[in-house]
């Protein structure tokens, strides 16, 4: 039992679900404990802090894609035939067609209002006859004007004084309401190959970083309707993952970078209906600025380490030669005159190496 420590104990009021007008409240801090003598003030349990937001603009929730309501294009061409049709009929019955079509189209002669068509057949034209060409023409329009091919991997957005009406993906000839508005939206997969864009590495050094992004449109709704050009919020969406992402200088390894890459940006495109599968740096140089320094230091390191390779390839050289001809007994030296064989072999390998080139 620990004396020095008290628990204080407060009454806590349990909801159950047994009243459904009943809602739970809000969880108090609740007092855990008090050391005595210390002045220390009661310790709280504060409840669980609330889920992260994420700053990326959410779209409304309601907009999303859903297939619009269209015919099979046979349905328009025979609207559009029998709109057809009845003009013709609509001329022979006031008497207007030229004889010559009659003929053709097998009709019998009709004793109309005039006996040739012309001026005299045009007056004989009454409400009835301009009532009958308006409803076939109507009809004409509607069919052969609601006409539409559907191609694969194409889809319209359709709307009616906007207002989203659906999407249509069905491909052939098909035929869609006339009045409706249509916006036409490439669904594909899609490379992108992006200018030369800011980055820096690990280390803080501006770099110029060529990316290749692999997208497709998920929901057309979403991408028509919730921002104004989907390609460029899809670059500007790369631009920002560049500036938070710490790209490996060149000709280091780049999958971390085109994990945290793709990982970013298919988390900023995705509430707008596009689905990135990629984002892979293809070429990653140093910025104008610094290249050249850069370079030099490259260039200082590479010496380095080829001069560090030199000089442990001469010591183990002369380490051997040394030591094989103090175990074949063809020299007795004490330590100066080892010291001094040492040096004169080094000096001579060194020198070999020298007029050989690297």
């Amino acid at each position: 039992m620990i004396r020095a420590e008290s628990i204080t104990e407060i009454p806590a009021h349990l909801l159950f679900r047994d009243d459904p007008d009943q809602v739970p409240a809000r969880p108090r801090a609740t007092v855990v404990g008090r050391r005595r003598g210390t002045g220390e003030q009661p310790r709280l349990r504060r409840p669980a802090a609330e889920a992260f937001r994420s700053s990326v603009p959410r779209v409304d929730p309601r907009l999303a894609e859903r297939p619009a309501r269209v015919l099979p294009g046979g349905a328009g061409v025979l609207a559009g035939t029998c709109g057809v049709a009845g003009c013709v009929a609509t001329s022979w019955w006031a008497g207007v067609l030229p004889p010559t079509v009659t003929v053709a189209l097998g009709l019998p002669a009709h004793a109309g209002l005039a006996e040739v068509a012309g001026v005299a057949g045009a007056a004989g034209l009454g409400p009835a006859q301009w009532a009958a060409y308006a409803a076939a023409g109507a009809l004409g329009l509607f069919g052969f004007g609601g006409l539409a091919r559907g191609r694969a991997g194409r889809a319209w957005v359709l709307g009616l004084f906007g207002r989203y009406r659906g999407t249509v993906r069905r491909t052939g000839l098909l035929w869609v309401n006339p009045l409706l508005l249509r916006r036409r939206v490439d669904v594909r997969l899609r490379h992108w190959r992006s200018e030369p864009m800011q980055a820096v590495d690990r280390g803080g050094v501006a770099l110029r970083v060529v990316v290749l992004v692999v997208w497709r449109v998920r929901d057309t709704a979403r991408v028509t309707l919730g921002v104004e050009d989907h390609e460029r919020y899809v670059r500007e969406c790369v631009e920002a993952a560049l500036l938070r992402v710490r790209v490996e200088a060149p000709g280091g390894a780049a999958g971390t970078a085109q994990d945290a890459l793709t990982r970013l940006v298919a988390a900023d495109a995705g509430p707008v209906g596009i689905e990135v599968f990629a984002v892979r740096p293809v070429r990653v140089e140093y910025a104008p600025e610094v290249a050249e320094a850069m370079h030099r230091r490259r260039i200082a390191e590479l010496d380095a380490r080829q001069r560090a390779s030199a000089l442990a390839s001469v010591v183990e050289s002369v380490e051997d030669t040394v030591s094989r001809l103090a175990l074949r007994g063809l020299v007795d030296l004490d330590d100066h005159e080892r010291k001094a064989l040492v040096k004169d072999l080094a000096v001579a390998f060194c020198a070999g190496r020298g007029e050989a080139g690297p």
